[in-house]
């Protein structure tokens, strides 16, 4: 893998020759896990046309020099922003590129200060974030495993559900078969959201017991080979009326027009306009109270927003979720979430359980 991150710290060069930058700051972990393969929890990367130095403190000295290649380790010594700063002014740095994301103003204020007079931060906020958006064969192949993990899993706990089983029993026996299939977690605290509760969309498992006669939404995701998965399913615990079968298939065509329209060139905001008509068309709209999907990849979010009005152009080798949804305050929510590859020409789906309705 060595490789593939000396690869990625040119491209950040080539960003650093663009902007006139002297060197990035790197302090967020999955950044510079991105750039190094280094997975320890503090420290910061700094990559200039001098090569690639990770600062960081004695616990984490050993590790970095056994994940990484290529890369300088700088034992730190004291606080961690006064060492980075002083690093820098020492190697001469007049242009330091820093992310706002990724900086409190403490942190800054510590840093510019070991810095010294003769230098300067500039704002590259989201710079590695837009070099993330564009994955990898490695990447792609690691969350195709990762999606079909998670749908494994689902499709394994649906033997579970039915009526009296609390909602934080299924939450927790996802999590438990995640790690008995190698994840090393889940990519968030899992959804298991039942009756009236499941129309909160980010609802947290709790000690209600499913009853018949209602919806479940569970929403979940593995994290396998540091890369996330994350999909929905929603089923229904006996036989769904008429009323939820026609919103459930509303939100299957509004997730079917939404993936159909997932191709490179496609502005975000097209391909959620494609599910909010569908809703639109059926008298949904109001109900579909959150964005289409977002990018996924070392984080469970990422960019880029599937968002109402958003311009940015989807390129090959993005992955994004669709998970269009509709959610009746007192009755219950329905939600579908895939997750699709953006290819030269086409998609891929890389989640691979069914999408209709099931009845338990």
């Amino acid at each position: 893998m060595g490789a593939e991150h000396t690869k990625r710290r040119k491209g950040v060069l080539a960003e650093l020759a663009g902007r006139k930058l002297d060197c990035l700051l790197v302090t967020h972990p999955a950044n510079w896990y991105y750039l190094t393969g280094f997975t320890g929890e503090s420290g910061a990367l700094v990559i200039s046309w001098d090569g690639a130095t990770l600062v960081t403190d004695g616990r984490f000295t050993v590790q970095a020099k056994e994940e990484t290649r290529g890369v300088k380790i700088e034992l730190q010594q004291g606080s961690l922003y006064a060492a980075v700063g002083t690093f820098l002014r020492k190697k001469g740095m007049g242009k330091v590129g820093y992310d706002a994301n990724h900086l409190t103003l403490a942190q800054w204020n510590a840093l510019r200060k070991a810095l010294g007079s003769k230098a300067r931060g500039v704002e590259a906020t989201g710079l590695v974030a837009s070099l993330r958006m564009r994955k990898d064969a490695q990447e792609l192949a690691v969350m195709r495993k990762a999606a079909i993990l998670a749908g494994e899993v689902l499709e394994g706990v649906l033997k579970v559900v039915r009526p009296g089983v609390r909602e934080s029993e299924l939450g927790a026996e996802i999590e438990y078969q995640m790690k008995r299939r190698g994840a090393s977690g889940a990519s968030f605290e899992t959804i298991v959201a039942s009756g009236p509760r499941s129309a909160l969309p980010h609802a947290r498992p709790t000690a209600k017991k499913l009853r018949k006669n209602e919806l479940v939404v569970l929403d979940l995701g593995a994290i396998l080979g540091h890369y996330c998965s994350d999909m929905t399913r929603t089923v229904h615990v006996g036989r769904a009326s008429k009323r939820v079968r026609e919103w459930y298939r509303s939100v299957q065509e509004a997730q079917e027009a939404a993936v159909a329209a997932v191709q490179a060139g496609v502005t975000c905001g097209e391909v959620d306009a494609a599910a909010r008509e569908v809703l639109k068309k059926n008298g949904l709209e109001k109900y579909f109270v959150h964005s289409t999907g977002h990018g996924l990849g070392l984080e469970v979010h990422e960019e880029p927003r599937v968002a109402r009005g958003q311009t940015v152009r989807l390129e090959a080798g993005n992955v994004i979720t669709i998970e269009p949804g509709v959610y009746v305050e007192g009755v219950g929510g329905i939600r579908i979430e895939d997750d699709v590859v953006v290819q030269a020409g086409r998609n891929e789906v890389l989640t691979r359980v069914k999408r209709d309705l099931i009845e338990l």
